[in-house]
């Protein structure tokens, strides 16, 4: 597992970011977190089911709130890039397994995060999630993931 990343460390590429990021998920850690984010005001946050979310404020307290009720184990399951110099857009497929009163269950997860390269690295700028459907799992296959 890499080493916590903070603010000041500069962040070589897009993926190390989102690594980071699913990593500080997991582990609930919400400065771990924050720091990923760009520091441009307009920065954007879209939970399943929820608002747009604008702001780094305002995008620290959903977190905060989300992990009030425990960690998020979220794997990135499939991820495809697309890629530009000072850009990235991933879109990812997030499995979520939860114990349940009915046992363990997996969700899924369709998320688009946009990253930009800044003057500390790569930063996060938006995160946009929403509910998987059942049909929405990995592709059976092990081909290229990053698109031209």
């Amino acid at each position: 597992m890499k080493p916590k990343a903070p603010a000041s460390v500069l962040l070589a590429t897009a993926e190390d970011t989102e690594a980071q990021f699913y990593e500080a998920l997991q582990q609930g850690d919400i400065d771990r977190l924050m720091a990923l984010w760009s520091d441009d005001d307009e920065i954007v946050c879209v939970h399943p089911g929820g608002l747009r979310v604008m702001g780094a404020a305002a995008i620290r307290a959903s977190f905060e709130a989300i992990f009030a009720n425990g960690v998020l184990p979220v794997q990135p399951a499939r991820v495809r890039r697309l890629e530009a110099p000072g850009c990235a857009v991933h879109s990812v497929l997030e499995r979520i397994d939860a114990n349940t009163a009915e046992g363990n269950q997996t969700a899924w997860v369709l998320a688009t995060n946009v990253y930009l390269k800044t003057a500390l690295g790569w930063r996060l700028a938006a995160h946009h999630a929403t509910a998987g459907l059942p049909h929405d799992v990995p592709e059976p296959h092990d081909g290229p993931t990053t698109l031209h």
